[in-house]
């Protein structure tokens, strides 16, 4: 089983195709499940320790906006944590919305940096379903490829 962070780091869809292929999805929603349910984090609308806006100074400078650094805070040790990952270009809100053009443009630029297999994917056009059948396809195609558990055992 592999790790793999998604990019939009919040889409159900990529998540559940990662599950779906006995990998790990990297994903917003667990990060943000841990922070809520977290003992040591006070109560929303904050959800944040002290030692975290400082975290988002490691990814990004401080004159960055706060928002940024805030998103890097969580995104960043995501990414760090990965061993794959899958971005897909140019997709609509309802895919997975980020919520911020420079966190995005940070994001993909961090995950491209790192030495691990990536695949990037364009956002099928709407209404072409031959499209849709080849983003399905590279991404699964990507996702076999990846070693799994037998291939671990092994090892």
């Amino acid at each position: 089983m592999v790790k793999v962070i998604i990019y939009p780091t919040n889409s159900l869809i990529l998540s559940d195709l990662v599950e779906r292929f006995g990998h790990k999805p990297i994903a917003m929603m667990e990060k943000i499940k841990e922070k809520i349910s977290t003992v040591s984090v006070d109560s929303p609308p904050l959800n944040i320790t002290p030692e975290e806006p400082k975290m988002g100074l490691k990814y990004a400078a401080v004159e960055v906006p706060a928002g940024v650094r805030g998103r890097m805070a969580i995104v960043g040790p995501m990414i760090e944590e990965a061993q794959a990952g899958i971005i897909v270009n140019d997709s609509p809100m309802a895919f997975g919305c980020m919520g911020c053009a420079r966190t995005n443009e940070l994001t993909k630029y961090l995950i491209r940096q790192r030495e691990m297999p990536i695949l990037e994917v364009d956002y099928p056009r709407e209404g072409n379903d031959e499209e849709a059948k080849g983003f399905v396809y590279k991404i699964a195609e990507f996702l076999k490829s990846l070693p799994g558990d037998e291939e671990e055992d092994k090892a």
